[in-house]
């Protein structure tokens, strides 16, 4: 079955509202490694961005440089074939995440 690693930022006061949603709506395939679930790690840093005009930002204002503390999340994803749960747990990470705009990335792992 493929795996995909989910790497999303978020605020830290949202990071395990997120993740528990992601687990609870996808208990089989988000965060799950051998006989071990609801596993992810994440670390703080900080998040810079500046809304445009036409931005409806969840934390700041437009035009207005912001700096937020985040987290970078990590969470495995396993898929059953044709990329069908790691699409769906996007779309629920978009859904459940407070920003406008959710900064994401997905990587492909292989076996070895």
């Amino acid at each position: 079955m493929p795996r995909f690693k989910l790497v999303f930022f978020s605020p830290v006061a949202s990071t395990s509202t997120i993740l528990s949603q992601l687990f609870k709506k996808y208990p089989k395939t988000v965060g799950r490694i051998g006989q071990y679930e609801e596993c992810a790690f994440f670390t703080g840093g900080h998040g810079l961005f500046r809304p445009g005009p036409e931005a409806n930002p969840a934390i700041g204002s437009r035009g207005a440089l912001e700096q937020v503390e985040e987290h970078r999340v990590e969470v495995l994803v396993t898929d059953k074939g044709e990329n069908t749960e790691i699409k769906n747990a996007i779309e629920e990470l978009k859904r459940v995440h407070p920003y406008e705009e959710v900064a994401y990335d997905v990587y492909r792992l292989e076996d070895f």
